[in-house]
């Protein structure tokens, strides 16, 4: 024994720094390699490993009775594993769920869970649990040489560093798990499907992640929803290790309701519902009448969705609550697993099953190794047995008359120490005539296993062609149909705010202190309501309640609010500047409403403009967006609505009376900006204040406008225009006496 040199008090001089590094470390590694990550051989954690090996010592097989949960937990942590009960408990309630784990190891009788509440399982004294039939592939081989063993916590006992899985299970149930620095997400796979891929790679070993993608179509989770991860990505996901999968639930329509029949892995009904509920409180989901959970033993899954009338667009409801609830979730997959090597890997579908048939074959190797061996031994003791009863009389005299018969026997017959040491213990009752023949049937049984178990450890092909077979025995035994439905989808999109906010007539009176409300319909005369003292009308729009209404300030700016949020017209309404933060001096002039593509012309009083989307007024910034760019001087005119596709011709009108038509293909299309000359202004009259642009309408063919001066106004048709019409730029025509003095310019209503 070599003598420990450092002294408690050398050891307490190291640093502190040094010490917590190798301390971290150690902890690390024990956590990595401990805890949280599984191996590849049998794709368990120790604590998992531990409670399916304590159950098969306790005899809880599938054919044996339940016994309490209580006393597994018990013989784990007293024999094996000594750490909290409740941890433990856990995780053998995880292996007994059949909707969390895809193929469960315990079979458990009483309250384990539901997918609502997956930890709402019972107390340990009160549940009883066996192993399952599957856990069979896990412990079916462990007595015959296949595993190495170490000592257990306390040094009493011995327990399996592995388990001799027959199966790869690390990928059919998957696991999870956080270790200091990395983490695993394995998903479950079918078993049909994996184990065709192991026999693909066993009869051709240069194949692809692609090749063994045609059997390993994908994840296959406890729950029946539907994977729309596209195939080009779960096939990168094999290539790499890494990625994600998005599982959607299923629905159907039952008349005008929709019921929900399968959920995503993990997902509880329960919190659907309650999600679904929170924007219907919210008023975000008006769209939806009711809710109810009907869920039973027959359907373990129906939730039924109640839309508000037939005129709810079912596929477009579904699709924002798939991206705004648990209908759709989604997966990360981190193959990070612990390889024959002992050292944590991110490994491909290809590297994976590579490993795992290497240890399944090495398992195989010993297995069959150790058998030859116990056939070896027994063809020994049965050559020593026949040469007693050739020769029974002698041996039962040596027997009787010798002090010590064993090295008798073995000088007088040539037997070796185990020989004469198996005659020694025959019973009377194995001395009858008819033993000899039974010796010789065993021996040359025995024979013929030997042969071919050297036959099949001599030859690769027939060590593979083993594993395949077991490989298949297994997948009868154990396989099943796939759950989870693999279908490409397109990406879940949320219903926007305005989208989800019914679509009612909506007139925004906006005053001249910038004071904003809006009243429902259009048939509202805006200057006739009431107003604050000191304040009137400036400007009334004509939109939707489920559109933005825009505000344009004399800087150019323009603001978005959505229209449903505005206050009622019943009050004052609200100031827009406690909304808004607009540039010093600046006022709001103009309020728009209409769709995004809805297209207007934006202009500016000293008659330059342009052609742009309502969209492209539209803000999210509280100080709002530089849209209109003025010159010195000038101030935005009142912007015209493009009234359809077919409206060609602008008109333009001057605060002296001069009127200039042309058609609307001359301006510019812009998102912002000053635009092009739409009149010609002499630049003195603007200077002074003189002369500017009033106005500016877009008309059809069949519409008139009308031009103001004062109370007085002139209807216009578009044969009265053909005399103003000119090219863009230019100066126009005077109008006739008595409209010199124009104050608006607008289309006819009637």
């Amino acid at each position: 024994m070599t003598e420990i040199t450092t002294s408690f008090s050398e050891y307490e001089k190291i640093p502190l720094k040094d010490y917590a590094e190798r301390a971290y470390l150690d902890y690390s590694m024990y956590v990595v390699l401990d805890r949280a990550l599984p191996h590849i051989g049998d794709g368990l954690k120790p604590v998992q490993r531990r409670i399916v090996y304590a159950m098969s010592e306790l005899g809880l097989s599938a054919a044996s009775k339940h016994k309490k949960s209580a006393r597994t937990v018990g013989d784990v942590l007293g024999k094996f594993h000594p750490h909290g009960d409740s941890a433990c408990y856990e995780a053998m309630v995880l292996m007994a769920q059949p909707f969390s784990y895809r193929y469960p190891l315990i079979d458990g009788q009483g309250n384990f869970g539901s997918p609502d509440d997956p930890k709402s399982f019972a107390a340990m004294r009160y549940t009883e649990s066996r192993l399952a039939p599957y856990a069979r592939t896990l412990l079916a081989e462990l007595g015959m040489g296949t595993v190495d063993w170490q000592p257990n916590f306390d040094g009493t006992l011995k327990e399996p560093m592995r388990l001799p899985a027959r199966l790869p299970n690390v990928l059919l149930n998957g696991s999870t798990g956080i270790a200091v620095g990395m983490a695993t997400d394995i998903p479950p796979h079918n078993l049909n499907e994996v184990v065709a891929a192991c026999i693909r790679l066993l009869e051709s070993p240069k194949s692809t992640v692609q090749e063994l993608c045609e059997h390993v179509l994908g994840p296959d989770y406890p729950t029946g929803a539907e994977i729309i991860t596209p195939r080009e990505d779960l096939l990168k996901i094999y290539e790499s290790g890494n990625g994600s999968v998005k599982m959607r639930a299923i629905w159907e329509r039952e008349n005008s309701d929709i019921v929900v029949t399968a959920l995503p892995h993990q997902a509880s009904p329960a919190k659907v519902l309650e999600q679904i509920a929170a924007q219907m409180r919210s008023k975000k989901l008006p769209m939806v009448e009711d809710l109810r959970d009907e869920s039973d033993h027959e359907n373990p899954t129906r939730l039924v969705i109640v839309p508000r009338s037939n005129r709810v667009d079912i596929d477009q409801l579904m699709n924002h609550l798939f991206a705004t609830t648990d209908l759709e979730r989604n997966y990360r997959v981190n193959l990070n697993i612990i390889g024959t090597n002992g050292k944590p890997q991110v490994l491909n579908l290809r590297e994976l099953l590579r490993q795992w048939l290497s240890f399944r074959t090495e398992t195989v190797t010993r297995r069959l190794e150790h058998r030859l061996d116990q056939v070896v031994d027994r063809l020994h003791i049965l050559e020593g047995l026949l040469v007693a009863y050739l020769n029974i009389d002698e041996v039962i005299h040596i027997i009787r008359t010798e002090d010590e018969p064993k090295p008798a026997l073995m000088d007088r017959f040539g037997l070796t120490g185990t020989q004469a040491e198996a005659i020694l213990e025959l019973k009377l009752r194995n001395l009858a005539k008819l033993e000899e023949m039974k010796i010789r049937g065993e021996q040359e049984g025995l024979e013929d296993e030997r042969k071919s178990l050297e036959l099949t450890l001599g030859s690769k092909a027939r060590l593979n062609t083993l594993i395949k077979k077991e490989l298949l025995e297994d997948a009868e035994k154990h396989g099943d149909e796939r759950r989870s439905l693999l279908t490409e989808r397109e990406a879940a999109q949320a219903l926007r705010e305005q989208d989800l906010v019914p679509s009612e007539p909506t007139t925004i009176i906006l005053s001249r202190s910038g004071w904003v409300r809006a009243a429902k319909g259009h048939d509202i005369d805006p200057e006739s309501l009431n107003y604050k003292a000191s304040d009137s009308f400036q400007h009334a729009a004509r939109g939707r309640s489920n559109q933005q209404a825009v505000f344009l300030d004399s800087s150019g700016r323009t603001y978005a609010l959505p229209a449903h949020n505005l206050p009622s017209a019943r009050g004052l309404g609200e100031p827009l500047t406690s909304k808004f933060t607009t540039p010093d001096g600046a006022h709001f002039l103009y309020a728009l409403a209409g769709d995004a593509e809805q297209k207007l012309v934006l202009a500016s009083s000293f008659g330059y403009g342009f052609v742009t989307e309502l969209g492209n007024l539209h803000s999210r910034m509280k100080a709002g967006k530089a849209m209109l760019t003025l010159p010195a001087g000038s101030l935005p005119v009142c912007p015209s609505m493009i009234p359809s596709d077919e409206a060609q011709t602008i008109i333009c009108a001057t605060t002296d009376g001069y009127l200039l038509a042309f058609p609307l293909s001359e301006l510019p299309e812009l998102t912002k900006g000053k635009g092009n000359k739409l009149i010609n202004i002499p630049p003195k009259r603007l200077k002074s204040g003189d002369e500017s642009m009033v106005g500016m309408v877009v008309k059809d063919g069949s519409s008139d406008i009308l031009v103001w001066a004062g109370q007085r106004y002139l209807r216009m048709s578009s044969r009265d225009l053909d005399h103003y019409r000119g090219e863009r730029a230019k100066r126009g025509r005077k109008l006739p006496r008595g409209f010199q003095r124009v104050t608006q310019i607008e289309l006819a209503t009637d």
